[in-house]
This record gives structure tokens, sequence and C-alpha cells, in this order.
């Protein structure tokens, strides 16, 4: 195992270790979609989701919050429209907090569109090239 393999692997127990019991993952179909966009002195940049989705086979409705802070460029969201498909992965509320019925989003997949919002490793789709008979 090499340097890089163990500080990954440190990086993923510590992760698991501190939200382990708070990860969670939802897929269903989006409802409604609010961005919010504000820019402070041209410079600080932020950006708030707040992405309702109703679960396959269900009635209910999970909300979903994204938040990004940037300096200087903008932080960008995958195009998402009402009807799509998607996964959404993040982490549950803590207990006794008023957002506990919430989900903070930590990356979203749009099945419809095949885009993610942090790609993922093995997930890469592959061109082909197509070679024509003479």
């Amino acid at each position: 195992m090499g340097f890089k393999e163990k500080l990954g692997k440190y990086y993923t127990d510590s992760y698991l270790k501190k939200y382990g019991d708070r990860i969670t993952q939802t897929q269903g179909n989006v409802v409604s979609v609010k961005v919010e966009k504000k820019s402070i002195l041209w410079v600080f940049h932020k950006l708030t989701v707040t992405l309702l989705v109703r679960p396959e086979r269900s009635r209910n409705i999970v909300r979903c919050i994204y938040k990004k802070n940037k300096w200087f460029k903008k932080p960008e969201f995958i195009n998402m429209s009402q009807g799509n498909f998607v996964i959404v992965q993040g982490l549950k509320g803590k207990k006794g907090k008023s957002a506990r019925e919430s989900i903070e989003v930590i990356n979203v997949r749009n099945m419809t569109t095949k885009k993610d919002l942090v790609p993922m490793e093995g997930k890469i789709q592959k061109t082909r090239k197509v070679q024509r008979m003479k």
C-alpha cells in the first residue's frame, strides 16, 4: 500500500467515524428546484439550492439543501428541472436541531441527463470512435 492509498484510507475512515450514522441517500423525482445566488461586493459568492424530491413509491417529500460559498469564482450547480429522476447523497440533520428533517447535499446525480454535481470515479463515460468501412 502506497502513501496515497494510506492517506486516502485515513481520510475515509475518519470521515465515516465522524458522519457514519448520518450518511444517507435518496432517489426519486424532482418536485421543485429553487436556486438562490447572492454576491457580496463582487468578490464573495453564495449559492443556496433547495431541492424537493419525491422518493419512488412514496407519498412523502424529502427536502435537500445545497450550500456553497466561494471567493472570486461563482459556484456552479447542475441544470435540473421538475420531473427529472435524481439520486441525492448527503447527510441527515443532527438530532435535536431544527433542520433535522432535511438532507445536506454532498452529491447529486441527475439520471435523466446523466450528469453529476461531483464527478465520481469509475463512472466515466467513454466516447467511442466509429471507423468507417471504405
